[in-house]
């Protein structure tokens, strides 16, 4: 389902075909999840967005004083993120992240979710060197029963909460990590089960 070099290409393919229109869907207000997630950083922290997708949170970010680098695996919604902040986006995939002990925190909000599964613990090892010790990393996943491709043909690695688990403790040792169930929509209209993880590197 997924490419050996850690990404899906059509996943890939379809948000830069999509890109215009993705990042111009209405969003209802700000990220109170990603604001509770700031409230418990230092001001001016700095900050690694895994999949700023059109960039809605990292402005959230700038707009309260983070230091924030915005990234995506996207080059087209990499582009409506950089219209949409006034600055450059990294065009970054998950499995080239090579960062050490560089950032306060992750913020890895729908995105780490079209991971494939199994080369899920190797890219969470990759987030946990980039953080420095004690900084906080949240990723959010649509729960599920295994590998599967939504009805845009989009892959997601749809983790059950023990299959998540045991590949953050495969990524390496945590000093807390906390699983927050939800209940919610995406861009296919489809309401799912999510997984909401918060994890700190000791």
């Amino acid at each position: 389902m997924s490419d050996t070099d850690g990404h899906d290409a059509a996943t890939l393919a379809f948000y830069d075909r999509e890109a215009e229109v993705y990042a111009a869907r209405p969003r209802e207000g700000r990220n109170a999840r990603l604001d509770r997630f700031l409230d418990r950083l230092t001001p001016g922290a700095s900050i690694l967005e895994l999949g700023s997708g059109g960039g809605a949170d990292a402005e959230q970010m700038i707009v309260r004083g983070f230091d924030v680098t915005p990234t995506d695996g996207s080059p087209g919604l990499a582009a409506q993120a950089e219209r949409r902040l006034g600055r450059p986006v990294r065009l970054l995939r998950f499995e080239q992240l090579a960062a050490d002990a560089e950032y306060d925190a992750v913020w890895a909000n729908a995105s780490l979710l079209h991971a494939p599964i199994e080369r899920l613990p190797e890219i969470l090892a990759r987030v946990r060197r980039a953080l420095k010790p004690a900084g906080r990393f949240y990723a959010s996943y649509k729960a599920g029963s295994g590998p599967d491709r939504d009805r845009l043909g989009r892959y997601y690695n749809f983790p059950t909460e023990a299959a998540l688990r045991a590949a953050y403790a495969e990524a390496g040792p945590w000093a807390s990590l906390d699983v927050e169930h939800g209940h919610g929509g995406g861009y296919d209209g489809v309401e799912r089960d999510w997984l909401m993880v918060l994890a700190a590197r000791p």
